[in-house]
Formats: structure tokens, C-alpha cells, sequence
């Protein structure tokens, strides 16, 4: 009996949790992610060491509060999209679309706050660049998805 359950728990420890294992493959991604996203801003911005010493701390607190922001307006959408779906009544909408259409327009001023600190470290053609060179990312990043699922839809086929 003993032996039973040694190997039980031997093989419970063994198997790797699915959960674990996903966590930590998002997470890996996400590094993978940042990390591609740093090396192309910085070539693309032709950054001196200098400066990416002064602008990426600037630059990972936008982050932070623009994925903050983010998650604001997601939850906003959903509440108010539910509200939508349940029938909700027109003053609950309208409280809900007010909170949805705040929630964008932070998103908004935290970019005017950041170009204004941008701009006391980089030139203003480099903050230019900057912004450029997100969306081109953006746009990068969107192509390679879409391209990955028009392959793995080929291969289902």
C-alpha cells in the first residue's frame, strides 16, 4: 500500500501543472515581446547610449500606466457592453458609456504627458520616431499573427 502511494505522489509531483506551465509560457512571451520591442525602438530611434540611459525609465512608466489605462477601458467596454446585451435602462448606459469614453480620453492625456517628457530628454525628431516607430511595431506585430494563423489554418486543413 505504501508503494501505492509513493508512486501516486511521485507521479503527481512528476506531471507538470498545465496552469504552471502556460503562466510561464506568457510570461516567457511577454519578455521575448518587450525585449523585441526595445531593440526595435532603439534601432529605429537610433537612440545613443545616453539617451536610452535617460528615456527607458521615462518610457517603462508610460508603459505602466498605459497598460493601467488599458485594463480601465477594457473593463469599461465590457460593463457597458453587458449593460447593452441585459437591457439595461438609457441612464445606467449613459453613465457607463461616460465612464468608457473617460477611460480613452486618460489614455490620451498620458500621451500628452509623456511627449512632454520625452521631449525634455530626446530631440524632437527622436520623439517623432518614437511614435512612428511604435505604430510600425504595432502594425508588425499584427501581420506576424495574422500571418501565424493563415499557417496554422493551412496545416489544420
Amino acid at each position: 500500500m505504501r508503494r501505492y502511494i509513493l508512486l501516486l505522489a511521485f507521479l503527481v509531483l512528476a506531471v507538470p501543472f498545465p496552469g504552471a506551465n502556460a503562466q510561464e509560457k506568457k510570461r516567457d512571451w511577454e519578455d521575448r515581446f518587450k525585449a523585441e520591442k526595445i531593440a526595435y525602438l532603439t534601432d529605429a530611434m537610433d537612440l545613443t547610449s545616453a539617451e536610452a540611459e535617460r528615456f527607458w525609465p521615462v518610457y517603462n512608466k508610460c508603459e505602466c500606466e498605459r497598460k493601467s489605462c488599458f485594463r480601465a477601458s477594457m473593463k469599461a467596454y465590457k460593463a457597458l457592453n453587458e449593460a447593452i446585451a441585459s437591457g439595461k435602462d438609457g441612464n445606467e448606459i449613459n453613465s457607463l458609456l461616460d465612464k468608457y469614453i473617460e477611460a480613452q480620453e486618460s489614455g490620451k492625456n498620458i500621451d500628452r504627458k509623456y511627449v512632454a517628457e520625452f521631449r525634455k530628454i530626446l530631440p524632437s525628431q527622436k520623439v517623432a520616431k518614437l511614435y512612428i516607430a511604435e505604430e510600425s511595431f504595432r502594425r508588425q506585430q499584427i501581420h506576424r499573427l495574422h500571418k501565424n494563423d493563415n499557417k496554422k489554418n493551412k496545416d489544420e486543413q
